[in-house]
């Protein structure tokens, strides 16, 4: 899969706000990067968005509503049980839910960081069929192995596994290389 030239970061309302702007903040350069925070996410001060376009998530008739915009690739961190409820039947009533519509009717990947726990049957089965569906469905899990030593390293390796997924290239953490002698 080629590296995505330009990429979606939508914020939905659950915890871990930070998650989806550190996953900004990581970005290679060479990538264009579009930001939609949803209604019930906390508010983003625009220092905090670099050199991201901030797209209303009202805004439904924004670029990133189109397939014809060229969005290579959409990610949803954090993604609320709402939201994903919302992808998997088709609800497309925000800019965050229309973009996931986008991503999935143009078969571009689109990846889902549910933020909840437990997880309820109904949400198991929504993230069964959004899989089937071939979305990334990949909630922030640490790695052991990766040997963190702190909250940023372990954030480090959940943005790093979650670019692994979209084909981005990055240097945030070291990939398992199996049992050294």
């Amino acid at each position: 899969m080629p590296s995505p030239r330009k990429i979606l970061i939508a914020i939905s309302g659950a915890s871990g706000v930070e998650l989806g702007m550190k996953f900004l903040h990581h970005l290679p350069d060479g990538i264009e990067a579009h930001l939609v925070v949803s209604d019930n996410a906390r508010t983003v001060r625009e220092r905090e968005l670099g050199r991201a376009f901030l797209h209303s998530d009202g805004d439904i008739a924004a670029g990133p509503a189109s397939g014809s915009f060229g969005i290579d690739a959409t990610a949803v961190i954090p993604c609320s049980m709402n939201t994903l409820a919302k992808i998997a039947c088709g609800i497309s009533d925000t800019l965050v839910t229309r973009a996931a519509a986008v991503a999935l009717k143009e078969r571009k990947p689109l990846l889902l960081a549910p933020r909840e726990m437990p997880f309820s049957p109904i949400a198991l089965e929504n993230m069964l069929k959004l899989s089937r569906l071939g979305v990334h469905i990949a909630p922030p899990v640490p790695g052991y192995y990766a040997e963190h030593d702190s909250l940023e390293a372990m954030e480090r390796f959940w943005i790093g596994k979650w670019y692994d997924l979209l084909g981005i290239d990055h240097e945030l953490y070291t990939p398992w290389s199996g049992n050294s002698t």
